[in-house]
């Protein structure tokens, strides 16, 4: 019997839709950093990207829980001395609420060679619109889920 090994141009890529006002922001990361993986796929093979299309939208209801609004940070450097900058999770929210989803999901893909292609498959919206419809994208319901 022969160990099956997935191939780039086997992969099939479905579309997914996870709306951020309905779960807390680490278990719609880490649904839309497994859906990018393709974990949830019987021919999942670690060397190869055979994740699917992540859309999130509603990003600025992101629902945090705890004090994570006023605690968390988001630091950026410049490269010069004394050039880091931080801001607490409610300003980066109201400067640019994408940022937040994005560094979530992307601190739960693995760090290789294949997570920027990973990261371009996620689409973060701040509004419920969307131009993703024409590829009829499959609701992901995290209300029901633990």
């Amino acid at each position: 019997m022969k160990t099956y090994s997935q191939r780039p141009m086997d992969v099939q890529r479905t579309w997914y839709l996870i709306d951020a006002a309905t779960a807390p922001l680490g278990r719609v990361a880490t649904t839309a950093a497994s859906l990018l993986l393709g974990k949830a796929k019987p021919t999942v093979t670690p060397h190869t990207d055979g994740g699917d299309f992540v859309i999130i939208v509603n990003a600025e209801n992101t629902v945090t829980t705890g004090g994570k609004a006023d605690k968390k940070l988001y630091y950026r450097y410049s490269g010069y001395p004394g050039g880091l900058y931080s801001r607490t999770l409610k300003e980066q929210q109201q400067q640019d609420p994408t940022v937040i989803l994005r560094q979530a999901v992307r601190g739960m893909l693995p760090d290789n060679k294949l997570r920027q292609g990973r990261l371009d498959r996620l689409k973060i919206y701040v509004g419920t619109e969307h131009n993703h419809s024409a590829q009829k994208p499959e609701k992901i319901d995290l209300k029901g889920s633990r």
